[in-house]
């Protein structure tokens, strides 16, 4: 029986999933097959010769070596979207919060030394925690995914208006983007109209410190910035120093960081964005759902390290063979030709490529013997042959 490591207390609904045709364990084991994380950082002796995948219930994979996996030919997933409605709630109290100045004003209060005729008081202190309203101001969506097309729906519904921009959008993604909205042709094209920035990016090598001095100075004075994507896409000192000139009139970020904590007109949470019972389960079903499929059935979804690929089942065919090779010429005569002169027929296929990672999926009538398994994984270029 194959063997799931759960690790940051993954919701029961989602490992509920695995129970019965797998073995769950909290231990850190080499023969472990695969593992189901949130925040874990995951370190590579914690990634076994057994591993053959691994689950993040959540959007974020920092925390996860992917360069290594890919490497070892570890399949890692994640799950987009699962946690969208708790983030975008998340969004749009940080933007009640930047301009009602609701959090200063309930820390004033609670500071008051003296406490007797504290209504009287509250009255005086109003004045120093004013702030506008979201009606008519517009809001800029950086990262039109599951989670920003999200937030524009909210923000619209509020009365705002919407613009957002992504170099990299999906058909699927566009579809969820109201008519309202307008989409930028540019980055600098959305900082020009935006009064609200939020931030929806993944954390990569392109994002980092992506909001910096150059990009701040091209935005509307006084904006107000949220960052509920990771904490590395904003460069913190830039972005104080912005708010120190007025340039940026409010920072909200998920993200603690030492360099912002207590701040004039900076906000920092301890990372609640999908920090909700409804977003744990979501994330947890979709992680389970996803690694069980793979371990068993060698279909990927939402996989950040290896292509889409999925081939049902069909009658005359009794194994599956999955391999995980690099995207080049004539691998797949090469993997045709072993099998076809160990006299097995191939009863369906699928194979498919991303960047220099490719993924077949061969259905048989017959399983190949260790020595054929043992060729396959010869040949230049195989990372991974799992025989289902």
């Amino acid at each position: 029986m194959m063997k799931i490591r759960s690790v940051n207390n993954i919701s029961d609904l989602g490992m509920s999933l695995l129970k019965g045709g797998f073995e769950i364990t909290e231990a850190v084991d080499a023969s472990v097959h695969g593992i189901v994380l949130r925040s874990h950082k995951l370190p590579p002796e914690e990634m076994g010769a057994n591993l053959l995948a691994v689950a993040r219930a959540g959007a974020g994979v920092n925390n996860i070596d992917i360069a290594l996996c890919t490497q070892r030919g570890i399949a890692v997933f994640n799950t987009p979207g699962a946690n969208a409605n708790a983030v975008k709630e998340l969004v749009i109290a940080g933007m009640l919060m930047s301009s009602r100045k609701l959090t200063e004003g309930a820390i004033a209060l609670l500071n008051l030394s003296d406490k007797s005729d504290v209504a009287k008081k509250a009255e005086k202190l109003k004045a120093e925690y004013g702030g506008p309203e979201l009606l008519g101001k517009t809001l800029g969506i950086v990262g039109l995914g599951a989670i920003g097309s999200l937030v524009a729906q909210a923000a619209l519904g509020m009365g705002m208006k919407v613009v957002g921009y992504d170099p990299y959008l999906s058909v699927a993604n566009a579809w969820r983007i109201p008519n309202q909205a307008e989409l930028a042709g540019s980055l600098d094209a959305l900082l020009a109209k935006a009064d609200y920035l939020t931030l929806h990016v993944p954390a990569l090598k392109e994002t980092n410190d992506m909001v910096n001095a150059a990009l701040i100075a091209k935005m509307k004075k006084g904006v107000r910035v949220l960052n509920f994507a990771r904490g590395e896409v904003v460069n913190n000192n830039d972005i104080l120093a912005a708010i120190e000139s007025g340039q940026v009139g409010y920072y909200v970020s998920d993200f603690a960081e030492e360099v912002l904590m207590g701040k004039k007109n900076v906000l920092c949470l301890p990372h609640l964005g999908a920090s909700t019972p409804e977003a744990e389960d979501n994330c947890a079903i979709m992680a389970c759902d996803e690694i069980k499929d793979y371990l068993v059935n060698g279909n990927v979804l939402n996989s950040v390290n290896l292509p889409a690929a999925s081939l049902p089942k069909k009658p005359g065919s009794t194994t599956r063979i999955a391999i995980i090779h690099k995207n080049i010429p004539k691998m797949l005569m090469q993997i045709n030709d072993l099998i076809g002169a160990a006299g097995i027929n191939i009863a369906d296929m699928v194979s498919t490529s991303r960047g220099e990672s490719a993924y077949t999926l061969l259905d048989t009538n017959a399983a190949p013997s260790s020595d054929v398994v043992a060729k396959m994984q010869a040949i230049d270029g195989v990372v991974r042959v799992r025989v289902i």
